[in-house]
Formats: C-alpha cells, structure tokens, sequence
C-alpha cells in the first residue's frame, strides 16, 4: 500500500531486455539519491509513477537499483519504457502518517494530458481518462496521477472521455515529476480505493440459480 507522497524523484537511465520478443519484459536501472535506499531491502515494494514493483537489485551507496517489469505491465503502464525521470514511493509503513490517500499501485487506466498551464501561483492540470473511469471520478474526489494522490477540482464527461482539471500547487510542481508533463503526454491513473469497492457493493446481485 502506498498514500500517493511522492517520496523522490528517480530517473530511469537504462532498459535491458529481459528476452528476444515483446512477450518478454524490461529490466529498469534507476538512480536516486544515495540515502534514499538506506532502509531499503531486497523485494522491497517501490511504486514508479504509480506502479508497483518489487526492487530486484539495488546498491544503497551508489543510489541506482534495478526492477523486472513483465510485458503486460508494459502495456498497461506510461512513462515506464523510456530513459527519464519518474515518481518515487517506498511502501506504506505502518505507523506512517497517510497524507494522501490510499493507493495500492495498481495503474486502472492510462489518462493523456489535454493542457496543463500555470494559472496565478498554481498550475492547472487537465487529463482526458477513460470513460470506464468515469464514474469513479468525482467532484473534489481523490485521484492518483503518475503516483501522486491530488484532487480532482472540475469534472466534465463526453462522448469521448472524462475531462479531469486538477489544480498543482508549486512544492507539487517542484517536488515531482509532474511539472515535466505536456499535452500529449499519457500518464497512469488510480482510481480512489474506496470508489471502487462501493461501485462494486452497488452493483444488482446476481441471484443464485434454483436447485435441481
């Protein structure tokens, strides 16, 4: 489990083939800061921008450690498959404070951004989601975007997808790798955890077939 506080900014600076096709997955090798990997152990849980992955090698000194990501984790993730940077987030700690929200680093949808301009002292960010992720997306509900946990501030439904407009304070913008998004951009979205399991407790039960 992870809050959505980016904890670092990382940069992914190689990606290895794990094998000769596209069913085979990547090797990523990124840097930190040294003293981010102080407390962390082999099989640690990292989320890179909002996906979990489990640390497969790492030297604390040197800050650089290295995750296998599968093809199918590929393809359903952005900014994974390319030299750059990216959001940082070791696993939730027990007796850690929970500043965003709960997220458990699984990436529901990939969201491209539409604008995202500076508007006074603030940024506004505007992301089309899938319209299957509509209807977890509410009016000031909580939303995770590349790993960060933010609140969605205007809701605007189409044909096509869902607009999300979220407004990024500076220490956001400076702190993360979200001021480095464009339009076009894609980026991985979480739904809020709770979202998802009232949708699913709302949903018409099934009734049992009768017996024989």
């Amino acid at each position: 489990m992870f809050t959505g506080i980016i904890t670092a900014v990382g940069r992914i600076t190689q990606i290895d083939d794990l094998g000769p096709d596209a069913q085979h997955g990547k090797r990523l090798h990124i840097e930190v800061a040294p003293d981010y990997l102080a407390d962390v152990g082999l099989g640690d849980s990292i989320a890179l921008n909002g996906a979990c992955m489990t640390v497969t090698q790492f030297d604390a000194a040197a800050g650089h450690f290295t995750i296998d990501i599968s093809a199918e984790s590929l393809s359903k993730t952005c900014g994974l498959d390319r030299v750059g940077a990216i959001n940082l987030e070791k696993a939730l700690r027990a007796h850690d404070r929970l500043g965003g929200h709960l997220v458990s680093g699984h990436v529901d949808g990939q969201g491209q951004v539409l604008s995202f301009a500076p508007v006074g002292e603030s940024w506004t960010l505007v992301i089309a989601a899938p319209r299957a992720l509509a209807r977890f997306i509410a009016y000031k509900g909580s939303i995770t975007v590349n790993g960060v946990s933010l609140t969605v501030n205007q809701v605007q439904d189409s044909n096509a997808h869902c607009a999300l407009s979220i407004n990024l304070i500076p220490h956001t913008v400076e702190n993360t790798a979200l001021g480095q998004l464009q339009a076009g951009d894609g980026v991985n979205l979480e739904i809020d955890l709770i979202a998802r399991y009232v949708e699913r407790m709302l949903q018409p039960k099934v009734q049992d077939a009768p017996a024989h």
